[in-house]
């Protein structure tokens, strides 16, 4: 299968791989949050995710219904263009590590084509300075 990720890739040794990834600051802002009620789609974000024990929903800030419940806003979502093949390792840990190491709490969402990376509103400018120092390209649009 061809892989079609837009990336460096430095092979150190047979063990490590590093990935310098190309990532879009997307213009918009995210709530992440819960809701007993189902939400409807909408919007040109929104993800999902039901387990046994929550329903937990992401979706722009706007569009988060009154009946939400367990609601944390302020968050920017920065995407990696893809798409990534399933084989590939290590893609989101080229990205979280250098914000753990500059403190940047982070939320990971992944689909079937690539990664988004939610970062608080408040972190971000650390969390553009941290991905561009790790070698990866960071577009503000």
């Amino acid at each position: 299968m061809k892989i079609t990720l837009q990336c460096k890739v430095l092979v150190v040794n047979r063990h490590a791989i590093l990935f310098f990834v190309r990532i879009s600051l997307l213009p918009l802002r995210v709530t992440i949050f819960q809701c007993i009620t189902p939400v409807p789609h909408a919007g040109s974000f929104f993800s999902v995710t039901r387990t046994p024990t929550e329903c937990s929903y992401i979706t722009e800030d706007y569009l988060v219904p009154p009946e939400a419940t367990a609601v944390n806003a302020g968050w920017r979502a920065l995407m990696v263009h893809g798409p990534l093949d399933f084989s590939l390792t290590g893609v989101l840990a080229s990205i979280a590590n250098p914000l753990a190491a500059a403190r940047v709490s982070i939320f990971a969402v992944s689909t079937f084509d690539t990664d988004y990376v939610l970062i608080q509103e408040s972190h971000l400018a650390a969390a553009m300075d941290a991905l561009r120092a790790a070698g990866h390209e960071v577009i503000e649009s």
